[in-house]
């Protein structure tokens, strides 16, 4: 077996269903099920929340007792049922339960892939970057396909898609698994595992957390109002999933070559050239709010996004033992990925309300602080 093309591949697959779910499902809730701004975000927050439990305690609990293999399997499942209860689903209430089942189990499947990731990365030497630049690819595949899709039947084609792509990450879970990814965690190994307090002892870990959760939550209004302030301006619905694509692209080039172009860096420079890039960002929305410039800006997404994700999981997998992994991931996926950005989408929703620019101006109260906590640590704690 190919272990490289094994991990490209759930890559991709994975990233088909992600580009169903990130930049659409607030305006699905919005446009298909017919909720206002203001309750899909609460949905949506709320949701976040619960996905942010779900990876802190839920998916590293798992891990100690399954194999990554049978993690992943048990998540596609569940996730499936969740998508088909969203069909009758049609209140708010009824939305507003089945978005917090589906946000504790859906997106916790991302941790899972990363940690497969980290540990092949570790045991095997596979080149990170070189099999995540599949998932952009996947992501953008699916934020193209999608425009089309929604284009012609309307937003109902989000939830379809989402189901679609469930479907075959299924089908890629009863497909040839590499040895290790089967094994589930031995006594010895899950007593080691058990605390995370071991892990907050790691001297640099701490920081390195605080500022990708920062990094990470600064891209809150762009996920869940991205697609709004895209129809806001006008654009018509074939040409928004290319220019959601835009960003993604330049994520691929990065992924391409981050493990050369990268690889004398250490964490806290990139991190740094991250935080700038997501200022910059920001700050181009709130100062020429027009296609153009939102067009211009999706190329930070390089930087804002991919370098400060590639600069976590290059940290973990250099600084950390295999049994620590999924802690590591679990607590990332859910402070930096799920419960900061939760709070942020609160506060854009917001902000949104008041005007949709100021939406993008305020995740720089992240990425500013993110930038002096880099700038005043990165030689007390040599990361």
């Amino acid at each position: 077996m190919n272990i490289q093309h094994w991990l490209s591949r759930n890559f991709f697959v994975f990233f088909i269903t992600w580009g169903a779910f990130l930049p659409y499902w607030t305006g699905w809730l919005v446009q298909d099920k017919g909720l206002s701004v203001t309750e899909a975000s609460l949905i949506m927050g709320i949701g976040l929340v619960a996905r942010g439990l779900s990876t802190l305690f839920a998916f590293p609990f798992a891990s100690r007792f399954l194999s990554a293999h049978k993690v992943i399997l048990s998540l596609t499942v569940i996730s499936l049922i969740a998508t088909i209860l969203y069909i009758p689903s049609s209140s708010f209430t009824t939305l507003f339960v089945v978005t917090i089942l589906f946000s504790a189990v859906y997106p916790t499947l991302l941790p899972a892939v990363e940690s497969a990731a980290a540990v092949l990365v570790s045991h095997h030497g596979v080149h990170y970057g070189k099999s995540r630049k599949y998932g952009s690819i996947g992501f953008v595949v699916s934020v193209f396909i999608i425009s089309m899709l929604t284009g012609q039947w309307g937003e109902q084609a989000i939830l379809w898609s989402m189901f679609v792509g469930l479907g075959f990450m299924l089908f890629m879970c009863f497909l040839p698994t590499p040895t290790i990814l089967l094994e589930a965690p031995s006594k010895q190994n899950r007593k080691g595992a058990l605390s995370v307090q071991k892990l907050l002892e790691v001297k640099s870990f701490p920081i390195v957390l605080l500022i990708v959760v920062l990094l990470q939550g600064a891209h809150a209004s762009y996920y869940n109002y991205g697609y709004i302030y895209l129809q806001d301006l006008q654009v018509n619905q074939y040409y928004i999933g290319l220019i959601i694509n835009i960003a993604v692209i330049f994520e691929i080039f990065y992924f391409m070559k981050a493990d050369s172009l990268f690889q004398k860096w250490n964490t806290s420079s990139l991190l740094l050239l991250a935080a700038v890039g997501s200022t910059l960002r920001w700050i181009l929305l709130f100062l020429f709010p027009n296609i153009w410039v939102f067009i211009l800006s999706q190329g930070l997404h390089a930087l804002s996004f991919g370098v400060a994700h590639y600069a976590f999981i290059t940290y973990i997998t250099k600084n950390l033992p295999k049994e620590q992994i999924p802690n590591a991931q679990g607590i990332y996926s859910a402070i930096a990925l799920s419960l900061s950005t939760a709070v942020l989408t609160l506060l854009g929703g917001f902000l949104y309300e008041i005007s949709p620019k100021l939406a993008f101006l305020g995740m720089i109260i992240c990425t500013i602080p993110a930038i002096l906590v880099i700038i005043g640590s990165r030689r007390r704690y040599n990361f």
